[in-house]
């Protein structure tokens, strides 16, 4: 069942979308009409969608789904792929409906897809992970090159059966009698034709020649070269390519940001939800939150401090005004029952509605709803000298809210533990960001409003 159950999952994956798809479809059409009498859907409209899709769906090969692949990629995939679907259905089928409520249509489709789809494609993968562990659609493998880091992997293997990858063992010259160890390098030549094998893994360390021999036999065989990179390379990292003419080179230090895709994603994300705060929220917040700053003490109602964006850029950070006009806001942070602070200004530091004007900042570019806490100048300069990496954390926008903040690291900073701390969930943010991360730390910033204002003073 190795090779014959890659051939037909890509088609059973594409006419399961295109079920899921329409019963997603069927779904809006019936809640449509029920509920605000919405024309019939014919079948012309099936059709169109379910073209467009398939066009898509193949087109950006969604239904590859790779052995080391986790459920987030497969759930990045879909959300690119339903813009590229209603972006097309915008042109050719709302632009040619007369009923004004098209458009809302499209949108109760995306919705609808997102959920129904969602769980279709999650299911297929922890089903195909699950149809792996049990020692099916399996690729044979060997690893030439016994090593520290290639041990490790050879470990892998065996613990993430779901990957479907069956070791068959080693080839080493250094290291040829050990457990797993079928032989010296030549002899891997002469028992190669033997195993079947769909993939050779190669340690970087192996003499260059030798690894061109071996990737001329594998292209021969039609067999898959991985190399193996050495330990300096092992890092907590998603390793990346890029290619200058015929010469490549390994790029150690890419985030998910900086794909051009992931940040329109992250910005439209940005842009949608400030906009709904400033239309809906801010709109007469601003002006009663002013009027009882104004009646209970003179000054601006709103705090304009310049803190690190980023690659440390400096902007001007807005709050609203929560202390009296003092000399050391820049300086000295706020601490429980700070004299500095307000009647008015306890409660918005409490309730974290003191932050709300940064939606502004998020609307302009300066910062993202989800991202690293900005910090002051001069706590940016202090920290820099104490924590390793701190600057790390400025290689994305900052954030209204963040990783660190929902995992409890809020307000007031009273020693260094509490910093690395911060920093430590930053960068684990920045590696491994995705925009479901980012939903779901949104989601979780209102339950921590809600049940832990502690460390909000």
């Amino acid at each position: 069942m190795k090779r014959r159950f890659h051939k037909y999952f890509p088609w059973l994956f594409v006419l399961g979308d295109l079920l899921v798809l329409a019963i997603g479809l069927t779904v809006t059409a019936v809640l449509f009409s029920y509920f605000i009498d919405y024309p019939e859907i014919n079948l012309a409209l099936y059709g169109y969608f379910l073209l467009f899709w398939l066009l898509i769906s193949v087109g950006r090969k969604d239904y590859k789904i790779g052995r080391t692949t986790e459920v987030g990629f497969t759930l990045k995939q879909l959300p690119e792929s339903l813009i590229w679907l209603m972006g097309l259905m915008s042109i050719f089928w709302v632009s040619t409906q007369e009923h004004p409520l098209g458009i809302f249509f499209l949108i109760g489709v995306a919705v609808t897809s997102v959920m129904f789809l969602g769980l279709f494609r999650v299911g297929v993968h922890l089903a195909l992970k699950q149809y792996r562990i049990q020692g099916k659609n399996y690729r044979n493998a060997i690893i030439l090159g016994k090593s520290g880091v290639s041990t490790k992997l050879s470990q892998v293997f065996k613990q993430r059966r779901d990957f479907g990858i069956n070791f068959l063992g080693f080839y080493d010259d250094l290291d040829n009698r050990s457990i797993n160890v079928r032989g010296g390098l030549p002899q891997f030549f002469e028992e190669a034709k033997d195993l079947d094998l769909d993939l050779i893994y190669v340690s970087e360390s192996l003499d260059s020649g030798f690894i061109k021999k071996v990737m001329d036999y594998a292209d021969d065989k039609y067999i898959k070269v991985k190399v193996i990179p050495n330990g300096n390379l092992q890092l907590e990292k998603n390793l990346s390519f890029s290619k200058y003419g015929e010469f490549f080179v390994i790029n150690v230090n890419d985030i998910p940001l900086d794909n051009a895709m992931n940040r329109a994603f992250k910005r439209v994300f940005d842009l949608v939800f400030s906009l709904f705060v400033l239309v809906f929220i801010l709109s007469w917040m601003i002006p009663l939150v002013g009027i009882l700053i104004k009646l209970e003490s003179k000054g601006p109602i709103f705090f304009i401090q310049e803190r690190n964006g980023v690659n440390n850029q400096v902007f001007k950070c807005l709050k609203f005004r929560s202390m009296t006009p003092n000399d050391y806001a820049d300086t000295k942070q706020a601490t429980k029952n700070d004299p500095r602070v307000t009647r008015i200004g306890a409660f918005l530091r409490n309730t974290s509605l003191d932050e709300m004007p940064q939606f502004l900042n998020v609307l302009i570019g300066d910062m993202s709803i989800v991202g690293p806490r900005p910090h002051t100048i001069p706590m940016n300069q202090t920290f820099q000298l104490q924590v390793e990496k701190y600057n790390s954390r400025h290689k994305i926008k900052p954030g209204i809210t963040g990783l660190a903040q929902v995992k409890g690291y809020r307000g007031e900073i009273e020693n260094l533990r509490q910093i690395k701390s911060r920093v430590r969930f930053d960068s684990f943010y920045i590696q491994n960001w995705t925009i479901w991360m980012d939903i779901n730390i949104c989601i979780r910033t209102v339950i921590e409003l809600i049940y832990n204002r502690e460390n909000a003073y």
